[in-house]
């Protein structure tokens, strides 16, 4: 498969008293279809991906980043249908500030914090950000590598 493009992209999981977990709804396009994520985005030319996190959260939430603890875990997705390859990593993050949405690309529509449930609800379908959030959540294990093969160009998961 020759690839389209590549996509490196870095991601805070923010975790708040309760042990909510913060996530950003995203209408890219704005077609009116919102998708929630971590709080993130692409790494910019000449950027460290904990520079990206920390400008991503600011960004789509308003959060401050104080410290970035440690690497979370990281996930590559090979997409066939799109011919790309994306690696994302997701960092564990301290923070402070109120949340405040000033999303330069006007994609982020809402920000807020939702229960291990609710995650399941809001990503359920999305096997690459749900899956290694969870393992994360639920093992604490910083670190760990996840792959995706992605989808086949018909469409099917694979």
């Amino acid at each position: 498969m020759v690839l389209r493009r590549e996509l490196l992209v870095a991601a805070g999981v923010l975790v708040d008293t309760r042990g909510r977990v913060l996530l950003v709804a995203n209408d890219w396009g704005r077609r009116g279809r919102v998708r929630y994520t971590l709080p993130g985005g692409m790494v910019e030319p000449g950027e460290t991906a904990i520079k990206a996190v920390v400008r991503e959260v600011r960004e789509e939430t308003g959060l401050r980043v104080v410290e970035v603890e440690h690497l979370a875990y990281v996930v590559q997705v090979e997409d066939r249908r799109k011919r790309e390859r994306t690696i994302a990593m997701a960092f564990k993050a301290r923070w402070e500030g109120l949340l405040n949405p000033h999303d330069p690309d006007g994609h982020v529509v809402e920000a807020r914090f939702f229960t291990v449930e609710e995650l399941k609800e809001r990503l359920g379908s999305h096997l690459p950000l749900l899956e290694p959030l969870l393992y994360y959540l639920e093992r604490g294990e910083p670190g760990r590598y996840h792959a995706y093969t992605g989808w086949n160009v018909a469409g099917e998961r694979i």
